[in-house]
């Protein structure tokens, strides 16, 4: 397929692999041209909590070795990939961001991280984020904020900012983040990339330190779609260690990229929430007439929970992030505060090694659990949550995916929401609902808005028909009005 959104004369994640498996390239020469941008940029953009240098030129140097000999490497060999810091890698900092895991050295990988090694890719480092996944804007790590590198001054979106920065500044070919109710897709439209968020279940949480358990999910950031599509697939597949798994094969997805929408019906949300930015309808309306003259039905269809979605979602996640957070305490690993006595203990730890952000959510969820306020609240959250999937399945009776903005608007400046709470909660109004509905759904760019910064067109789909919604991006992608500028400086 041909690929529109890579700049001219930057290898995509499938180009460096085909020639490092083929000895075109070495993968040791990819991965120190990586470093080397990392080197001139990482410090104006901090998008890594820690970059994996020498790991890094090791496993290359294996590849290189492994080529050498006749042997079959995997379908990313040699990419340099970035990863979320909230995903375990074994003998490695795995810190969420927080003060509390500081420095604190998982014994295993994610089983996601174990995929990636297997396929050949090389990690270059962990990026940033809102600590423990909490926020859109990577405004709350512990360890400073992440920069968009399209506009230092605006932020790169969240809570996987620094997963996105890293691709967009050209640190990583692609990288892998979490999305518990937009983290992969918003950050995504906000540094004009691709990112996904596949069906629940479909790629293994084990090793994904939880926020929200019936709602986090991993997936790929990549320039492309083709990236996008080649790491889905590699980190997809039953993990018997995740008793949330699908119990199905890899998903097959890079073989629809070149079908076109000819004859695809294509939803348009007429109840969606109001509250996006004029230039983030008008490229949506654009994605609509792209998507039509390509040979799509443009089809009217009603979701009227979607706009439930948010206030559900803010009971269900922090109830989840109250119950997993609790085992954060001083004893097991991570930070301990000294304290005459261990209930003292467990308060300073937890007061110390928490950030604002999570000491909100954390008492939001208590508040929900409590005796006398459950039903009242979580279990009627739990209701709206059964009645979004519901309309949801409903309306794919009409249709075969969605389209409708990522993000209500582009990058946002830095501190602009951060004194209102819930402006930056409506930062997700969007992408929450598929959260809670389990379905898959991704952003792709689709031109620029305000001030010339990317607008990310969102595409939702059925469960575990991934291929259909990769079906779509990559027609939007050919027929994007304009890439976006890399700063490749």
């Amino acid at each position: 397929m041909t690929d529109t959104n890579t700049p001219a004369g930057v290898p995509t994640a499938v180009d460096i692999s085909w020639n490092v498996r083929n000895g075109v390239t070495k993968a040791v020469d990819v991965v120190e041209q990586h470093l080397a941008v990392i080197h001139e940029r990482e410090d104006d953009v901090h998008a890594f909590n820690l970059v994996l240098v020498e790991e890094a030129l090791g496993r290359a140097a294996q590849l290189d070795n492994d080529q050498s000999l006749g042997k079959t490497l995997g379908p990313l060999a040699g990419v340099p990939v970035a990863l979320k810091d909230n995903m375990c890698t074994r003998g490695i900092p795995t810190t969420c961001s927080s003060k509390i895991l500081e420095g604190w050295k998982p014994p295993y990988d994610a089983t996601v991280v174990t995929r990636l090694h297997d396929a050949g890719a090389v990690v270059v480092g962990k990026t940033n984020l809102d600590e423990f996944a909490m926020g859109s804007s990577t405004e709350n790590s512990a360890f400073g904020p992440t920069k968009n590198p399209l506009d230092l001054t605006r932020v790169p979106g969240g809570s996987s900012g620094g997963s996105a920065a890293a691709v967009a500044a050209g640190f990583a070919s692609v990288s892998l983040g979490s999305d518990t109710g937009g983290s992969i897709r918003q950050p995504a439209a906000l540094c004009g990339l691709v990112g996904v968020k596949p069906t629940y279940g479909a790629v293994s949480r084990l090793g994904l330190i939880a926020f929200g358990s019936s709602l986090d999910q991993i997936g790929p950031f990549a320039r492309n779609v083709a990236d996008a599509a080649l790491v889905t697939e590699v980190i997809s597949g039953y993990d018997a260690g995740d008793s949330t798994s699908i119990q199905q094969g890899p998903l097959d997805i890079t073989r629809t990229l070149d079908f076109g929408v000819a004859g695809l019906r294509v939803g348009r949300i007429a109840d969606l929430p109001k509250g996006a930015d004029p230039d983030v309808v008008a490229r949506v309306n654009g994605a609509f007439d792209a998507l039509c003259d390509a040979g799509a039905e443009i089809v009217d269809v009603s979701v009227p929970a979607f706009n439930y979605g948010l206030t559900a979602y803010y009971l269900v996640a922090p109830a989840e992030a109250s119950s997993n957070l609790a085992r954060f305490d001083g004893v097991r690993f991570g930070h301990r505060a000294e304290a005459p006595d261990t209930n003292a203990m467990y308060m300073a730890t937890r007061t110390e090694g928490f950030g604002a952000e999570v000491k909100r959510r954390i008492m939001l969820g208590t508040y929900a659990l409590s005796a006398g306020y459950y039903d009242a609240y979580y279990g009627r959250a739990l209701k709206v949550r059964r009645r979004i999937a519901d309309d949801f399945a409903a309306a794919y009776g009409q249709c075969d995916v969605m389209v409708l903005p990522s993000s209500p608007s582009v990058a946002f400046e830095f501190g602009s929401k951060t004194a209102d709470p819930l402006a930056m909660y409506l930062c997700d109004t969007y992408t929450i609902p598929s959260n809670l509905s389990g379905d898959p759904a991704m952003s792709v760019p689709f031109g620029t808005g305000a001030d010339g910064l990317p607008v990310g067109v969102q595409i939702l789909a059925p469960a575990m028909q991934e291929a259909r919604m990769f079906q779509v991006a990559a027609e939007l992608e050919r027929r994007a009005p304009t890439p976006v500028e890399w700063d490749e400086s």
